[in-house]
């Protein structure tokens, strides 16, 4: 399995418009386990993503999408900050699909 951890901020006031963005297109591509959107409770502005694919190639994948290059397009501008996610082999859990 493939995990990625990722952490970004949002631009002030718009952590709920990037959030819908991220919840309404990622997720759903073949090969998706699991796909987390959380809100940092100490942090107005930051947003974590935690993701489980089956292997690298189909996250590589679901990056083509059109839906999901549509809705990196209009999240961009919504990103004042993005840390490089963390890869996770994740090895078992509640919740994967």
């Amino acid at each position: 399995m493939y995990g990625l951890i990722g952490k970004m901020t949002a631009t002030p006031g718009q952590r709920d418009a990037l959030t819908a963005i991220l919840l309404e297109s990622f997720g759903r591509a073949p090969g998706c386990l699991s796909y987390v959107v959380a809100h940092d409770p100490a942090d107005a502005d930051t947003i974590w993503v935690t993701e489980v694919w089956t292997d690298e190639a189909a996250h590589r994948a679901s990056l083509q999408v059109p839906e999901v290059k549509a809705a990196i397009a209009r999240g961009l501008p919504l990103i004042a900050t993005f840390e490089d996610a963390r890869v996770t082999t994740p090895v078992g859990g509640v919740g994967f699909r």
